[in-house]
C-alpha cells in the first residue's frame, strides 16, 4: 500500500490557507489544524486519494482540507451510492474506501453501503460528525439529531466509535488500517462530536504518519505438515477459493498446478486464479455440478470462503474426504464446512507454505487428480446456469461475447447479473466482477461502477473499459448516479436489461399462487433519461441489432446507457 508523507501534508494544512479562509474560520470559532484535517493526513498517509459522499452543514470540516491534501471528492446523489461507489473504487485499488457523510439521515443513508461492505468483507471507513460532546441524548430538535449514531451504526459496521479528541480520532484511522491489514476486512464508523471535529487538533504531525504494515500471518507449520500431507496424497484434489484469496491468486494457481486440482472459486473469489486456466471451473460455486465436484473429493482445500448458503443456491457442500481450510480468523475454520485442519494466516503467506511444504509431489497431467475433466464440468456448469433461466442467460452470453476481455464488469442483485453474466463473463483476475452474492442489495452495480471507472480513470493509459450490466428495477434504485458519472468526466457503459420489473419476485408470487402484486413497474424512455442526465442513450430495437449498439456505446466517450428489452429475446 501506497503511502503519502503526513509530515509533507501537514505542511500544505493551515500553513496553505489565504487570509480570508483564516478570517472566516476564526469568526467561525473553528481552527484551522483541526480534527478533520488530523484524521485526513492521517487517511492521506496511507495512499487514499479520493473520498465519497455529500458536502453537508455538519461535515464541511472534513470537506474544507481536501482540496489541499489532494484529495478528490467525489460527489453521489445519494449517501448509498456513495458507499457502494467507494466499494468499487476500494475493489480497484486495493485501498479501503471513505465515505463522508453528515450527521443523522446522512450517516443513515450510508448504512446499507456498510451492511454490504459488512457481509462481502470489504474495507470502508466511514467519517461522520455528531452532536457536541455533553448533548448525547438531549433529544431537544437540533439539527439532524439521532437518538444514538454510533450505536446504529455498531449494529451494522465492525466496529464504530464516538471519540472524545482529535488524538483519539487519528488512533481509530490506525486502528482501522490495522484491521484491514491484519484481520477480516470490513467497515467501520467513526464519528466525531462537532466541537472535536472542528476544534484545535493537539496532534503531532509525527502521529498522523501511516504506520508500517505488520508482517504476514503464517500458519503453524505442524498443521500445514498435516495440510500439506493431506493434499499430497489426494487422489483427486479440489481447491475452493473465496474473498480471502484473492491476494494469493499466483501461489494458489501454482499449487493447483503442482496439485492437478481443480479451483472452483466463490463469486467474490471470481479470477484469483485465472478463469482461462485449464484447471479453472470458475466461480460457479452455487452450481450443482461445481458440488458434486466438492463433495466427491478426497482432499478439499478452502481458502479464504465461508460457504455461506447465499452462495450454494440451496446446495450443500459436504465433502466425503478431508477438508484443510485457510483463514485469517480461526472461527471461520468450523463455520459451514467443518475444516479438518484449520490453517490461521495471511492466504498469500499461507499458501506458500503449503506448496513448500507439499515439496516435489507429481505435477500436471501425471497426477492422478489432474483426471478430473474440467472442461466437462465447465460444460455442465454452463447447461445448469442456462437452465435457470434460458432467456436471461442469453442475453447474458450475447452481451459478454461483445465486451472487451479486460472489462471491468460491475452487476446488481438482478437477474442480469446473477442467472446470467456471473457465469457468462470469465475473468483472469479478480476484483473485475463488481458484486455481492450475499448482502444481494439492489442498487449496488451503477454506482459501484463509478467507483471503479473513477479508479481506472487515474490509470491513464492503462486504464481498462467498465461496464455495469443491471436490470431495470435494480437500475431504478441508482439512476440518480448517472449524474455523478456525468459529473466526474469518466467512460462508462451501462447496459439495461429491462423485463419490466420485479422478474424474480414476479416468478416467486407466481410459485405460491400469488397473482403478480407490486412487480410490474412503469418503465421511463430509458435511452432518453439518459440523455436528460447528459449521458447518451441507445436505444436496441432489434434482436439483431444488439451487438452493433453495444460496440458503438462502449467505442463512445464518457457515459453510455444501452436499453435492452427482455421481451427481444422471447
Amino acid at each position: 500500500m501506497t503511502t503519502t508523507s503526513a509530515a509533507a501534508t501537514a505542511s500544505a494544512g493551515p500553513a496553505g490557507a489565504d487570509d480570508r479562509e483564516l478570517r472566516a474560520a476564526e469568526a467561525a470559532g473553528v481552527a484551522l489544524d483541526n480534527a478533520g484535517l488530523a484524521v485526513l493526513q492521517t487517511i492521506r498517509a496511507y495512499g487514499v486519494d479520493t473520498v465519497f459522499g455529500i458536502p453537508g452543514t455538519h461535515n464541511l470540516e472534513f470537506y474544507r482540507h481536501l482540496p489541499r491534501l489532494g484529495i478528490r471528492a467525489v460527489t453521489s446523489r445519494h449517501e448509498q451510492g456513495a458507499g457502494y461507489a467507494a466499494d468499487g473504487w476500494a475493489q480497484r485499488t486495493g485501498m479501503p474506501g471513505v465515505v463522508i457523510t453528515t450527521s443523522g439521515p446522512g450517516l443513515l443513508n450510508a448504512l446499507s453501503a456498510a451492511g454490504t461492505a459488512y457481509c462481502e468483507s470489504r474495507p470502508l471507513i466511514i467519517l461522520s460528525p455528531g452532536v457536541a460532546r455533553g448533548a448525547e441524548f438531549a433529544d431537544v430538535g437540533t439539527l439532524h439529531e439521532t437518538k444514538d449514531a454510533t450505536a446504529a451504526s455498531g449494529a451494522i459496521v465492525e466496529w464504530s466509535r464516538r471519540v472524545g479528541s482529535a488524538a483519539e480520532a487519528v488512533e481509530a484511522v490506525h486502528d482501522a488500517f490495522r484491521l484491514f491489514r491484519t484481520g477480516r476486512p470490513r467497515p467501520v464508523h467513526i464519528e466525531l462530536p462537532l466541537d472535536v471535529l472542528e476544534g484545535a487538533a493537539d496532534v503531532p504531525a509525527s502521529d498522523r504518519e501511516a504506520r508500517p504494515a505488520p508482517p504476514l500471518v503464517t500458519a503453524d507449520p505442524e498443521g500445514v505438515a498435516r495440510a500439506a500431507r493431506i493434499l499430497a496424497d489426494a487422489t483427486h484434489p479440489v481447491i475452493v477459493a473465496g474473498g480471502g484469496a484473492t491476494r494469493a491468486g499466483a501461489a494458489l494457481t501454482a499449487l493447483a498446478e503442482r496439485l492437478g486440482a481443480p479451483v472452483v472459486t466463490t463469486l467474490n473469489g471470481k479470477g484469483t486464479v485465472p478463469e482461462s486456466h485449464p484447471l479453472s471451473v470458475g466461480a460457479e460455486l452455487r452450481l450443482a455440478a461445481a458440488q458434486e465436484l466438492v463433495n466427491g473429493s478426497d482432499g478439499v482445500l478452502i481458502v479464504g470462503a465461508k460457504i455461506g448458503e447465499a452462495e450454494l443456491w440451496g446446495g450443500v457442500i459436504a465433502p466425503t474426504g478431508p477438508v484443510v481450510r485457510v483463514d485469517i480468523l480461526e472461527s471461520q475454520g468450523q463455520k459451514n464446512v467443518a475444516g479438518d485442519v484449520v490453517l490461521v494466516g495471511h492466504a498469500e503467506a499461507v499458501v506458500p507454505q503449503l506448496s513448500l511444504a507439499i515439496g516435489e509431489a507429481p505435477a500436471g497431467p501425471g497426477r492422478p487428480g489432474a483426471r478430473c475433466d474440467v472442461d466437462a464440468v465447465r460444460a455442465l456448469c454452463a447447461e445448469q446456469a442456462g437452465a435457470f433461466g434460458e432467456t436471461t442467460d442469453t442475453a447474458a452470453r450475447r452481451i459478454a461475447a461483445v465486451l472487451p476481455s479486460d472489462a471491468i464488469v460491475a452487476g446488481d442483485s438482478s437477474q442480469i447479473t446473477y442467472l446470467g453474466m456471473a457465469s457468462a463473463v470469465r475473468q483472469d483476475e479478480p476484483h473485475a466482477f463488481l458484486y455481492t452474492p450475499a448482502y444481494a442489495t439492489l442498487g449496488y452495480g451503477l454506482p459501484a461502477a463509478i467507483g471503479a471507472a473513477v479508479a481506472e480513470s487515474a490509470r491513464g493509459s492503462e486504464a481498462r473499459p467498465v461496464v455495469a450490466v443491471v436490470g431495470d428495477g435494480a437500475l431504478m434504485f441508482a439512476v440518480q448516479e448517472l449524474a455523478t458519472a456525468v459529473e466526474q468526466g469518466v467512460d462508462l457503459t451501462v447496459v439495461c436489461y429491462d423485463n419490466g420489473g420485479y422478474g424474480e419476485i414476479e416468478q416467486n408470487e407466481a410459485d405460491r399462487g400469488i397473482a403478480p402484486i407490486g412487480v410490474r413497474l412503469t418503465q421511463p424512455d430509458w435511452p432518453a433519461l439518459a440523455d436528460a442526465f447528459g449521458a447518451r442513450g441507445w436505444p436496441v430495437r432489434r434482436l439483431e441489432d444488439l451487438e452493433v449498439v453495444l460496440r458503438e456505446a462502449q467505442s463512445a466517450p464518457g457515459v453510455n446507457l444501452v436499453h435492452v428489452p427482455a421481451r427481444h429475446f422471447g
